[in-house]
């Protein structure tokens, strides 16, 4: 897909990054807390209580522990390993919400510097994690397994998509497993890659460790015009670099994965005409919905009524079960865009609401609880998601954190399954309107 003439030629927007407090379930020691105040402390974080808006922190002082709790609001940023998550910016400080441009860029010295430090550390639950698998696999992992028919508990790729996944439990366990197996395959450079950039893809999909993805991806010799350049460029503009992400996707063809990204980072424009292109050949039910996304992320809310509505519309799908997954996705959206404006929180009563929305894999539930004009929690109840990674926590967490279901960044491989959670939280709230 050439979309050159689409990219702008000098990037004069910038981005640094934030990061919602759950991703520092698993920190370690000399993790530090910037308050408000401008006072700071180095410690350990504990315990995560999104719904309460609260963490646990434990400091040493005159040779004894000590474990405080501080609320988000009075917390404002936390620092692991160099890098700096902003959870409540400052007054007048250029800090905003995930995927916001500010003036601020880390340099590529930094972001690579992170990038080294990361890969070259074993995460902290590494050496207690377990070399866990069945030990049918073949460990071999052929480029080209044999055509034996669907074995989960053979075949390595198998294991990894049906039963690595889908289950959060397993994802360390089956992280180590590869980290195994390029161990075994240091001598086959193409089992090599092939093994270097399944651990970039799980630790992106799965633990949004983006410093250790763009590593390994790194390591595989990722480039730009490279099938998984979009996921290497998502990790740098993470981390902290709109300008080495914009480097990475510096391309004369790009998947149509990469309206997404584009739409994050803000280029609103070239993602539509990335979406328009692919429309154009033959994919407008799912261009067309990324195009929506794209504008709905910019605030561009009839623009994006306009794409919803194109998908509704089109023609084209290659079956009816196809049409009706994004037909109904696009009716769900349309539906949370209109109701954006009916969701005052000063207006909603105290308790518990339900609602659902179409998912890639059927319809999903969520239960959402409030009081005193807050959303406490967002808890997915029910769904028939498998490959949904990260979403059913972190988009949850999100709208927690941000007290709303706009401009929720969806998450990357698994924007359907957040999308839901966010028209289901959407529909929930409404019904709770006085």
């Amino acid at each position: 897909m050439n979309i050159s003439h689409c990219l702008p030629h000098k990037i004069t927007v910038l981005f640094t990054p934030i990061i919602i407090l759950a991703a520092f379930s698993n920190l370690h020691a000399q993790d530090s807390v910037e308050f408000l105040n401008g006072a700071s402390v180095q410690g350990v974080v504990r315990e995560i209580r999104n719904d309460q808006r609260e963490f646990d922190f434990q400091v040493q002082a005159g040779g004894r522990s000590y474990v405080r709790t501080y609320p988000f609001d009075k917390v404002h940023a936390v620092v692991r390993n160099g890098t700096r998550f902003v959870l409540t910016p400052k007054a007048g400080s250029s800090d905003t919400a995930t995927g916001s441009d500010t003036s601020r860029d880390l340099g590529e010295r930094e972001v690579q510097r992170i990038i080294e430090q990361a890969g070259n550390t074993p995460p902290d639950w590494f050496a207690s994690t377990p070399l866990d698998y069945p030990k049918t696999l073949d460990l071999a992992w052929p480029l080209k397994p044999a055509n034996d028919g669907w074995d989960n508990q053979r075949n390595m790729g198998q294991y990894l998509w049906d039963v690595i996944y889908p289950n959060p439990h397993r994802w360390r366990p089956g992280l180590r497993l590869v980290h195994f197996l390029l161990q075994q395959h240091q001598n086959q450079p193409a089992l090599r890659e092939r093994d270097q950039k399944t651990l970039a893809d799980m630790y992106f999909k799965l633990l949004q460790d983006y410093p250790r993805a763009a590593y390994w991806f790194q390591q595989s010799g990722v480039r730009p015009g490279d099938p998984d350049a979009v996921i290497l460029a998502e990790c740098y503009w993470r981390i902290g670099s709109r300008k080495m992400a914009m480097e990475m996707l510096d391309s004369r063809t790009l998947p149509l994965q990469a309206v997404k990204l584009l739409g994050d980072l803000k280029e609103t424009a070239t993602a539509v005409r990335l979406a328009e292109l692919y429309a154009q050949q033959g994919r407008p039910h799912e261009a067309y919905l990324l195009a929506g996304d794209a504008c709905r992320s910019a605030g561009l809310f009839r623009d994006a009524l306009t794409y919803y509505q194109k998908v509704i519309d089109a023609d084209g799908a290659r079956n009816e079960e196809y049409a009706n997954r994004f037909v109904g996705r696009a009716k769900d959206s349309i539906e949370a865009v209109r109701l954006f404006d009916q969701i005052d929180l000063k207006r909603l009563r105290d308790g518990v609401y339900r609602a659902s929305s179409t998912a890639f894999n059927g319809t999903l539930e969520v239960e959402v609880k409030v009081a005193g004009g807050r959303i406490l929690s967002v808890t997915v109840t029910d769904h028939r998601e498998k490959q949904f990674y990260a979403a059913l926590t972190d988009t949850p967490a999100q709208i927690v954190q941000k007290q709303s279901v706009k401009q929720i960044d969806a998450t990357t491989h698994a924007t359907i399954t957040s999308q839901a959670i966010v028209h289901a939280t959407a529909k929930a709230l409404a019904g709770g309107v006085r």
